[in-house]
């Protein structure tokens, strides 16, 4: 076997050994996951794939297509929102697919927030009752 078939063998366990990983874990090593391609690549609910840096997990069984990017097909991927669980990102509006959940902390507005419910999709403003601050 040359070592170009034993990198991709090697690539490809690594792919499928990552696939369990959960999505906070997956989310701090990326470059585990596939890279995501349009062309014709059949993708599976629930596989994630790097995307410009980003993981997102795939929403809808589907055939890719060079328009239907995770930025661009949002009813086919989700993008995992936090990304590393030692970071706490600004908060960005999530939709039905990939809700913040309990104890996910998140930057608004120059403060620290904790969800206190699972599928938290509203900031802070929107509804106080779902989030506490942090101080730090």
């Amino acid at each position: 076997m040359s070592i170009v078939e034993r990198a991709r063998e090697l690539r490809k366990q690594i792919e499928t050994n990552a696939a369990t990983m959960d999505d906070e874990s997956a989310a701090q090593y990326t470059e585990l996951f596939p890279a995501w391609s349009g062309d014709g690549v059949p993708y599976t609910v629930g596989e994630r794939v790097r995307y410009e840096g980003i993981l997102y997990k795939v929403l809808q069984d589907h055939t890719s297509q060079a328009a239907w990017t995770p930025t661009d097909a949002p009813s086919l991927f989700a993008k995992v929102l936090i990304p590393d669980p030692d970071v706490i990102p600004d908060w960005e509006q999530p939709d039905s697919t990939n809700a913040y959940m309990k104890g996910d902390k998140v930057r608004f507005e120059g403060k620290v927030y904790e969800s206190l419910i699972d599928n938290n999709v509203w900031s802070p403003a929107a509804y106080p009752a779902g989030w506490k601050e942090i101080i730090e």
